[in-house]
């Protein structure tokens, strides 16, 4: 429970019972676990408005880098051709220099 061991929580409910005395203690944990209830339904209201925004913008991150990678296959397609043309450029100026 929120990252706490047994230990720790033990310690908190003997402060707390410190603090409060045995006749407040049971109204006191009620409004702590009303407020603990609220706050994760606050939290989980958040997540369900916001997790589809977050989905939406992964989706266009995915389009983005997918037509990213499209653009840097056909320039490098288009390097390669460009290389070969030169190449064989170079070995026909040879062949006709060596002839």
């Amino acid at each position: 429970m929120f990252g706490l061991g047994a230990g720790e929580v033990l310690i908190i409910l003997v402060i707390a019972f410190l603090l409060f005395g045995p006749k407040q203690l049971p109204e006191v944990g009620r409004q702590v676990g009303k407020a603990v209830k609220g706050f994760k339904e606050t939290a989980e209201d958040l997540r369900k408005s916001v997790e589809p925004e977050i989905n939406m913008i992964q989706q266009e991150v995915k389009m983005v880098e997918q037509d990213f990678q499209a653009s840097m296959k056909e320039a490098e397609e288009e390097i390669n051709a460009a290389g070969k043309q030169a190449e064989d450029g170079t070995k026909s100026i040879s062949q006709s220099g060596q002839a």
